[in-house]
């Protein structure tokens, strides 16, 4: 946990929850067991929606498809897991999850699906959640293929 904590501090990521039952999380490390990145997502009760989260690259493997292929691997996961819709936020990576399908979403619709996440609380508790961008995707289809 100290490695994904320092991990997801570097990257400017939610720490909120990370060891809650609810969230899955997955980290890539180097030969030297250095964490350079992370995936994950967080259920909501219903099971069907995904919060996606803590999806990051340390910033000299960027460009090279390593974040999409994180991406992809939390959107596979929370598929498999029952999800039907996947949601997160993102102020500053708009394009990036656009590549992956997602689409603009109503922040308070996503705060709605999702209100007993752990970042979805502690987003409305610091009034972080009126300043988020929100953006969501179907897990139905392969559109991130």
């Amino acid at each position: 946990m100290p490695d994904l904590v320092d991990f997801l501090t570097r990257s400017d990521l939610t720490l909120s929850g990370l060891d809650a039952p609810t969230v899955r999380l997955w980290l890539l490390r180097d030969e030297n067991g250095i964490v350079r990145g992370s995936t994950g997502y967080e259920l909501a009760e219903d099971g069907k929606n995904a919060l996606i989260r803590s999806v990051a690259v340390d910033t000299d493997l960027r460009g090279g498809g390593l974040g999409l292929e994180l991406g992809r691997f939390a959107l596979d996961q929370a598929a498999a897991e029952g999800a039907r819709r996947a949601w997160l936020f993102s102020r500053r990576s708009g394009p990036f999850w656009q590549r992956l399908g997602f689409t603009s979403a109503d922040r308070m619709e996503l705060a709605r699906m999702l209100a007993t996440t752990h970042q979805v609380r502690l987003f409305r508790r610091t009034g972080q959640l009126d300043r988020e961008v929100a953006w969501t995707r179907s897990l139905g289809g392969a559109a991130w293929r």
